[in-house]
C-alpha cells in the first residue's frame, strides 16, 4: 500500500457513499446469484464426485455471504497457488482487522471476487467454471436490437474504408469527417458500458434495450461531462501521419463482456481499418471478476455466438425471461452481417492484429498507482503502446486510487505514477457508477447534486452512481 495515494479512500462505513450501498445491498445479491447458478449447474451433473465438489464450493460461498451480511472481519485468503494471494493478505494485514462494513471499498470489492475464486481454484472439477457466464450470455442476447444495428453499420463502414474510392470532399472536409467518425466510434464504446451486470439487479429486457442503440447514444452525448476525445484523436492521427507504414499499437484494458465486448471489438476493428492502429491488444481479467468482466473465454464465446447467430437468438432458452413471446428468427441479411463480424474479427485475431493478453495484475487488490512498481514488465509493455484505453468504472476507480479527491483535481494529478512522465498515454472511457470523479469544472459537482436524484444536501454524490453521466479523459504520459 506504500505506492497508493495519500488521499483517503472511500470506505464501506461512509453512509453518503455508494460503497455503503454496495456492501449492504449489492454484494449479497451478487453472492446469492452465484450460489443459485452453481446450484443449477450441480443439479445438471451426473458425476457424484463433481456434485460433492460443487457442494463444497456452495458451502464456502454461503459462509462468505453470512460473514458479509453479519459484518464479520475479513479473513486471510487461502493459498490457491496464485501469486496474488500474498498481495491480498499483506494488504489485509496492513488494514488491521477490518470488518465488511468498515473497510476501504476498493480493497473489499476486489477481495470479495478474489475470495470467491479461491473456492473454485481449490476444487477438483470446477476450476474453470464461471458462475457469471450465464448472465453474460443472457445480457448479450437481450442486446439484440443494438447488436444488429451496429453489425449493419460496421459492415458498411469497414467495406467503405477498404474500398479506397476517391472522395470528392476537400482535405479539410475529409479530416473533419475522420475526426467525427473517431468520436462516434469511441462514444458508442463508452455508452456500451451502460450494461454493467453488477448493477443490473432489477432491470427488465426493455430497460436494457433503452441503454443501447443509436438514438440513445445521441441523447446521452450531452451527458459527457468532460470529453478529451479530440486530444486522443490528434495523438493517434499524428503518429499515423508521421510514420504511416510503421507499427502503431493501441491497447484496450477491457471491462464488461457481452454487448460491451462487442462494441470494444467494433472500436478495435475500426481503428485497424482506419489506419489509426496496426495492432490492438486486449487486456481481459484472469478470473471471474465484478460479475461481468471479460475473461479470455468470453472472447471465444462471443465469436462462436456470431458464427451461429441464428441458433443464439432463436433458441427460447436464450431469451431474456422478461421478453414476452416466441423468439423472432434473424433475417438472412442479419445473419450475413453477423457472420461478417465473425469472419472479420477472427481474421484479425489469426493475423496477429487483434491479440489477447491477460495479466494477474488487473485482478489485484490495489490501485493502478502500483503498476510501475508491482508489475514492471506490464508497465514497460504498455509504454510500447501509442494509446492505452481504460474501459469502465472500476478501471477508472483504480486509475484514481478510488480516493476522495476534490472533483476539480486534474485527471493527470489523480493518476499519480501513471500520469505525466509515466511513458503511457491514458484514455479513460467511463460512465460514472461510483463516487470518485476528477477533472470536472468548478461548480459542476454542485450543479449535478442539485438536480433531481443528484444527492442534494445529503452529502451523497448520487448523480455519479447511475451511469447516466460520463467522463472521457486523456493524459499524455509520453509528453
Amino acid at each position: 500500500m506504500e505506492h497508493d495515494t495519500d488521499t483517503p479512500p472511500y470506505t464501506t462505513s461512509d453512509q453518503t457513499s455508494f460503497a455503503y450501498v454496495s456492501a449492504r445491498d449489492r454484494w449479497p445479491v451478487i453472492l446469492t446469484g452465484a450460489i443459485d447458478d452453481l446450484h443449477r449447474a450441480i443439479t445438471a451433473c451426473k458425476d457424484d464426485e463433481k456434485i460433492a465438489d460443487g457442494k463444497t464450493i456452495v458451502e464456502g460461498l454461503t459462509k462468505l455471504k453470512y460473514e458479509l451480511q453479519h459484518n464479520r472481519p475479513l479473513t486471510p485468503l487461502t493459498d490457491d497457488g496464485r501469486q496474488d494471494v500474498a498481495d491480498y493478505n499483506r494488504d489485509l494485514n496492513a488494514l488491521g482487522s477490518p470488518t465488511w462494513f468498515n473497510v476501504p471499498w476498493l480493497y473489499a470489492e476486489c477481495y470479495l471476487y478474489r475470495r470467491m475464486s479461491t473456492y473454485f481454484a481449490l476444487s477438483t472439477h470446477w476450476q474453470s467454471y464461471d458462475v457469471f457466464a450465464r448472465q453474460k450470455l443472457s445480457t448479450f442476447v437481450s442486446s439484440r436490437p443494438a447488436v444488429l444495428e451496429l453489425a449493419a453499420k460496421y459492415k458498411q463502414l469497414i467495406n467503405q474504408l477498404k474500398s479506397n474510392v476517391p472522395d470528392s470532399k476537400t482535405p479539410e472536409e475529409i479530416g473533419d469527417a475522420e475526426k467525427l467518425l473517431f468520436s462516434e466510434m469511441c462514444e458508442i464504446c463508452l455508452w456500451g458500458n451502460a450494461t454493467d451486470l453488477s448493477l443490473l439487479t432489477a432491470l427488465t429486457y426493455d430497460d436494457i434495450q433503452k441503454l443501447q442503440g443509436s438514438e440513445a447514444q445521441k441523447v446521452q452525448e450531452k451527458n459527457i461531462l468532460v470529453n478529451d476525445l479530440p486530444a486522443a484523436y490528434r495523438t493517434l492521427k499524428a503518429t499515423q501521419d508521421t510514420d504511416p507504414k510503421g507499427e502503431r499499437r493501441v491497447d484496450i484494458v477491457l471491462d464488461n463482456a457481452g454487448f460491451e465486448l462487442f462494441v470494444d471489438l467494433v472500436l478495435a476493428g475500426y481503428l485497424l481499418a482506419a489506419g489509426l492502429a496496426t495492432q490492438i491488444v486486449l487486456h481481459p481479467k484472469s478470473i471471474p471478476w465484478f460479475v461481468s468482466d471479460v475473461l479470455p473465454a468470453d472472447f471465444a464465446s462471443l465469436l462462436n455466438a456470431l458464427a451461429d447467430s441464428q441458433a443464439l437468438y432463436a433458441a427460447p432458452s436464450n431469451n431474456n425471461k422478461d421478453h414476452v413471446g416466441a423468439p423472432i428468427p434473424l433475417s438472412d441479411r442479419e445473419v450475413s452481417e453477423l457472420s461478417f463480424l465473425f469472419e472479420h474479427w477472427s481474421s484479425l485475431h489469426q493475423e496477429g492484429q487483434l491479440t489477447i493478453r491477460p495479466n494477474l495484475f488487473w485482478t489485484g487488490p490495489g490501485s493502478y498507482w502500483r503498476l510501475p512498481s508491482s508489475a514492471p514488465d506490464l508497465h514497460q509493455d504498455l509504454q510500447e503502446s501509442e494509446l492505452v484505453i481504460f474501459k469502465g468504472d472500476l478501471n477508472y476507480r483504480k486509475l484514481a486510487g478510488d480516493a476522495m479527491w476534490p472533483t476539480t483535481v486534474p485527471f493527470s494529478d489523480a493518476l499519480g505514477p501513471m500520469g505525466p512522465g509515466s511513458g503511457i498515454r491514458t484514455l479513460a472511457l467511463r460512465t460514472c457508477k461510483a463516487d470518485t470523479v476528477v477533472g470536472l469544472p468548478a461548480g459542476e459537482d454542485e450543479r449535478l447534486k442539485s438536480m433531481e436524484g443528484g444527492g442534494g444536501d445529503t452529502g451523497a454524490r448520487k448523480w455519479a452512481w447511475s451511469g447516466k453521466w460520463a467522463v472521457v479523459q486523456f493524459c499524455d504520459g509520453k509528453a
